[in-house]
């Protein structure tokens, strides 16, 4: 083992020692009970929406508790940092409604939080570990480690650094100093325990007892030497962190499960009350008959921005999701849903599958049941940044946004649902702005020729409709308007009738009605006329219809 005084000198000379740490972040003074929870995104990078998910149940148990949840940015791995992912991280909690009570913008008693601004943390506990021979400097290098691997592989010995082939973990001290004297780059790596036929047990707050083989490795806890800021790998900075930052429940992906081994061997080494894990199970999309985790290489769904991007209402996707956490979530209202725990025992261990056709009808659900004004104002906000030309449209038509909003929804006992999104409110409503008809719904031509009415009787058609029009409110009183205009040009007063005799008739009065709703919205697929008509006003009805006569 290494004199205290050659391990010191590898620090720098101010730098505390573990008690002072301990003072500066104390026991939290919350209720007994009171969970403290911690989300910690790598900015390497766009947010996955597991991440939303696991922030989701994050949040919720922890203020339901009395506690507090924080988020704690894992920058560690600084070569592989992507440029605006810690400006997505905030995007997506903020849209969601997920900020935590602690972070690196709102701050908090036990900051910083972000790992690359707490390296004096990191480096007192690794001069602690060293100083009680629990870990030690390796100098290996990358072909050493390749050599080892290879025989380890060519004697089918279990791959990794530990006991006999970790071949700095009992180096003579002269030696090390002799390395250091060269000015050797080294990492250090924790000495794990020699009992290497031992059994980590721990109960897992979602899957209950867990059983599996006591880590051997000697893992990496703090980098190379030749980097500054001295940074520590995950395994240990987590562990220092959740101590110092007195998380007791740890919510991640149960691809960390097999980890849990060498955390609980640094926590024990470091003298720190060991802490619950719950291991969520990720989210999981169907491929043909089989199921694969939900990927950020493969999947546009997985990345947080799509869902802000496509804007799907927050409420509707939190609702989505924490049906996902909990079954008898997604069986309540969603408003209900959104007040109720979730319940960490009732979470599956099985993947949920992300179905994007299921989330489209809750949101249609979902916006049914909003006010004109307040889908208004959530479009208004969405396309603030995504849709400029549509923003200035609707605040230069605010009424008629509104007008065209209350069809088929306002006082109906089954309101509309063909809006499931912000971003497909320009190809719903779109047709009902003058300033956007054209460019919504494109030319008439195509849609009337598939009609299969002689172009001059449209013409006729719409000439006639036009000079004899009222605006009416009674919607029956309105049609007849239609009706008129259809038999005055020998049109059959329904199918069946000109199923009869197709070549006796122009069309039916289906086919008229189509000339005038085409004229009116692009389509022949639209909501009630006579309602589009009371929202649109005579002017622009009149003004529609004309355009057919050219």
């Amino acid at each position: 083992m290494l004199d205290r005084a050659v391990i010191d000198a590898l620090f720098p000379a101010d730098l505390p020692e573990p008690e002072h740490w301990e003072q500066r972040y104390p026991a939290r003074d919350l209720p007994e009970g009171a969970l403290v929870t911690r989300l910690g995104p790598s900015p390497t990078g766009f947010v996955h929406v597991g991440g939303i998910y696991v922030a989701t149940i994050d949040q919720d148990v922890a203020r339901r508790s009395g506690g507090r949840y924080l988020v704690r940015v894992e920058d560690t791995d600084q070569s592989r940092e992507v440029e605006g992912a810690l400006e997505q991280f905030e995007r997506g909690f903020r849209y969601f409604r997920l900020a935590a009570d602690e972070d690196s913008r709102r701050g908090g008693d036990y900051g910083p939080y972000r790992q690359s601004e707490r390296e004096h943390i990191y480096l007192t506990y690794v001069r602690d570990l060293l100083r009680q021979g629990k870990a030690y400097l390796d100098f290996a290098t990358k072909e050493e480690l390749a050599a080892i691997t290879q025989r380890q592989q060519a004697t089918k010995l279990p791959t990794g650094y530990y006991g006999s082939w970790a071949i700095w973990r009992d180096a003579d001290p002269a030696d090390v100093q002799a390395k250091l004297d060269a000015g050797a780059p080294y990492i250090v790596r924790f000495r794990a325990p020699d009992d290497t036929g031992a059994r980590a047990r721990f109960t897992d707050a979602i899957r209950g007892p867990l059983e599996a083989e006591a880590n051997r490795n000697d893992v990496v806890i703090l980098k190379s030497s030749d980097q500054s800021p001295r940074l520590p790998t995950y395994h240990f900075a987590h562990a220092v962190d959740d101590h110092l930052m007195r998380v007791n429940l740890v919510i991640r992906g149960d691809e960390w499960i097999s980890s849990v081994p060498v955390h609980q061997q640094l926590f024990d080494a470091l003298g720190f009350e060991p802490i619950t894990y719950a291991h969520i199970a990720p989210l999981m999309k169907q491929e043909g008959g089989s199921k694969r985790k939900l990927s950020k290489r493969k999947d546009p769904e997985a990345s947080v921005d799509f869902f802000i991007e496509a804007g799907y209402p927050a409420d509707a996707v939190l609702y989505y999701l924490r049906g996902l956490a909990n079954g008898r979530l997604a069986e309540m209202p969603l408003e209900q849903a959104l007040t109720e725990p979730i319940n960490l025992d009732e979470c599956g261990v099985a993947g949920p599958l992300v179905d994007l056709v299921k989330l489209d009808d809750i949101a249609a659900d979902h916006i049914a049941t909003l006010s004109g004004a307040q889908i208004l104002e959530a479009v208004r906000e969405w396309a603030e940044r995504f849709d400029p030309e549509l923003l200035r449209v609707l605040d230069e038509e605010p009424d008629l946004a509104l007008r065209a909003l209350a069809v088929e929804r306002e006082g109906a006992e089954n309101p509309r649902k063909d809006l499931k999104k912000w971003s497909e409110f320009r190809a719903v409503y779109g047709f009902f702005f003058p300033q956007l008809h054209a460019a919504v719904t494109g030319p008439d031509d195509e849609r009337i020729a598939a009609l299969g009415v002689d172009p001059a009787v449209v013409q006729a058609v719409a000439r006639d409709f036009a000079a004899d029009y009222r605006q009416l409110d009674d919607g029956q009183e309105w049609f007849d308007q239609i009706r008129a205009v259809a038999a005055k040009h020998g049109f059959a007063r329904n199918a069946k009738e000109f199923k009869k005799n197709p070549d006796g008739f122009p069309g039916s009065i289906r086919e008229a009605s189509q000339i005038i709703r085409i004229a009116l919205t692009g389509s022949t697929r639209s909501p009630d006329l006579h309602a589009i008509t009371q929202a649109l006003g005579e002017d622009e009805v009149l003004g529609r219809i004309a355009a057919l006569t050219k």
